[in-house]
């Protein structure tokens, strides 16, 4: 796609609308484009397993939700596109709400080898999605486009798909509604932080942090797998849980110990 080059001596101000608005059309067709598709791949899986349209509508009603928060996000962006490797994140935040719409549906359902061809299809999918997590950073470095906005949208996608794939785990009866902890503990973290506002301070960029992240959506898409049987997918989720616990003390100690702000003390 080619950026619109402004003739020499634009204002600042000028210039900066005209990049605001720039990347406002680029994020409504991208994320137009993205919910549309959405929507025809739900009809199609609905039609081919024999869900129906609530199906389709809750992957609509995640998307959307989903949508409307990068919609409201994209003022922190500081460029006049959405870049490909948050395409790239949006990609991957509609095959979340796939995903989070089989919550609640026939599939996936205990035991998982009563239907091997659909858990494995989910399998695959959600390791899909997991290997574009890979690519979304390597493109915003060699675009040049990386962002604190497109970072936090790459984190919080993350966030939503272990959730789901938490749920979902449960759902198939590999193991107990407790694994819901380790979708839940960003959140119960955010929380925390609207009461203790040191908890919302920065954190350093940190390679413990991003593979245990990596860890916990693999062995979470492995505890899906139907040649898993319930036992091992629980030992294995309790490791992971015990090690994004680990992980999280380790920052909350972190953020515990940094000097209070001024408008903190």
């Amino acid at each position: 796609m080619k950026t619109a080059v402004s003739p020499p001596g634009t204002p600042p101000l000028r210039q900066d609308i005209a990049d605001r608005r720039g990347l406002a059309r680029d994020a409504a067709r991208d994320l137009a484009a993205v919910g549309s598709l959405v929507l025809l791949v739900a009809l199609g899986l609905g039609a081919a397993a024999g869900l129906g349209l609530d199906h389709a509508l809750k992957a609509l009603l995640v998307y959307s939700a989903g949508a409307w928060l990068v919609w409201r996000g994209r003022l922190d962006h500081p460029h006049a596109r959405l870049g490909p490797a948050n395409r790239v994140t949006l990609a991957r935040l509609g095959s979340v709400a796939l995903m989070a719409a089989l919550v609640g549906e026939s599939l996936p359902r205990a035991p998982l080898d009563s239907m091997p061809a659909a858990a494995w299809c989910l399998v695959i999918v959600a390791s899909l999605t997991a290997l574009l997590d890979a690519a979304d950073g390597a493109l915003a470095r060699r675009s040049g486009m990386a962002s604190a906005f497109g970072a936090r949208f790459d984190m919080e996608t993350d966030a939503a798909f272990t959730l789901v794939l938490c749920a979902l785990v449960v759902q198939a009866g590999q193991v107990g509604p407790w694994i819901l902890a380790s979708g839940l503990m960003r959140y119960a973290f955010m929380a925390a932080a609207l009461a203790w506002r040191r908890l919302g301070g920065p954190l350093p960029p940190s390679k413990r942090r991003q593979t245990v992240c990596v860890v916990q959506i693999a062995t979470l898409i492995v505890c899906l797998a139907p040649i898993v049987p319930p036992w091992l997918a629980g030992g294995l989720a309790a490791i992971s849980l015990a090690v994004l616990t680990l992980s999280f003390a380790i920052d909350v100690r972190t953020l515990a110990r940094q000097r209070p702000t001024p408008s903190e003390t």
